[in-house]
């Protein structure tokens, strides 16, 4: 599985890699991205089972990426993994395509489950 995080938090970036493979996920190729901007250029070059990303990044925020990724056709299954937790913005992650939204602080159950959902497993 290939799979993409994206967070401007090295520190996030790191924890979300451990509940990765703490899930039973993190077995295959893990790429990083520090915003939006380089997330967009990793999709493009890279066939990607999996995107996990902030909200609230400096540039191109978690959710205008997802938009610049549905814009050129890209099918890859989307999760936030943020701080923001309003029922407004879920409804405009879902909107946008997003397959799941988990609040931080998260386990890695809380990641294992939601992507049990998409992955089957």
């Amino acid at each position: 599985m290939n799979i993409l995080l994206v967070d401007d938090s090295k520190a996030m970036r790191l924890l979300v890699k451990r509940a990765l493979r703490e899930a039973g996920y993190g077995t295959g190729t893990v790429l990083e991205a520090s915003n939006g901007e380089e997330a967009l250029q990793i999709a493009r070059q890279n066939v990607l089972d999996l995107l996990l990303s902030d909200w609230n990044m400096p540039g191109t925020t978690g959710i205008e990426l997802l938009n610049q990724l549905r814009a050129i056709g890209s099918v890859v299954k989307f999760g936030f993994i943020t701080s923001e937790s309003a029922p407004e913005m879920r409804a405009r992650a879902i909107a946008a395509g997003a397959q799941f939204m988990i609040t931080k602080p998260f386990t890695s159950n809380d990641l294992k489950l939601a992507l049990a959902g998409e992955f089957g497993q």
